[in-house]
């Protein structure tokens, strides 16, 4: 999970870099390099999913039948987790690509982002914390959930660490 978000990030940097460093280019090398930046994104939501998965079956002892009452419930979750995680890396492509002239507004929108994003997690967690609770004892849906939140704030982490500062 680490080598897709340092990859992610080093893919944003390189094209704000370039774009520092060089003349404007043609659309066509822009396209190409958001290309490959929304390849990585890709490879790194897959990558994320799959892994949060087997963090999760690696540490939680589930029956049969509550395995599967929950995974199903789980990718459902998973899914809708996945649109604000999407939004989240969309502005954070956004914020790379526009670093160099970010504007009071533009840094303010960033903000803005992240609270809203935070927001968005939060309510996501409540709501589905009831979820687990109707496939899952009381705590082993907290403990499903705790698993989650501990990776998520560890993917945040790492992502936030790797973003510059506004300047």
């Amino acid at each position: 999970m680490s080598r897709i978000l340092s990859c992610l990030l080093v893919a944003c940097f390189a094209t704000a870099s370039a774009r520092a460093q060089t003349p404007a280019k043609p659309a066509s090398t822009t396209t190409e390099t958001g290309a490959k930046v929304d390849d990585v994104i890709q490879s790194m939501r897959l990558d994320l999913q799959s892994s949060r998965a087997d963090i999760m079956a690696k540490n939680m002892t589930l029956t049969a039948e509550q395995a599967s009452k929950f995974w199903p419930v789980f990718d459902a979750y998973q899914k809708e987790q996945n649109g604000i995680i999407e939004g989240q890396l969309r502005d954070i492509k956004k914020y790379v690509e526009s670093y160099d002239t970010l504007s009071d507004a533009g840094a303010l929108a960033l903000m803005q982002a992240h609270f809203t994003r935070d927001t968005k997690m939060n309510n996501l967690r409540q709501k589905w914390l009831g979820e687990f609770q109707k496939v899952l004892p009381t705590k082993l849906a907290v403990r499903a959930m705790q698993i989650d939140r501990r990776l998520s704030l560890a993917a945040q982490t790492e992502v936030t660490s790797r973003i510059p500062l506004v300047h």
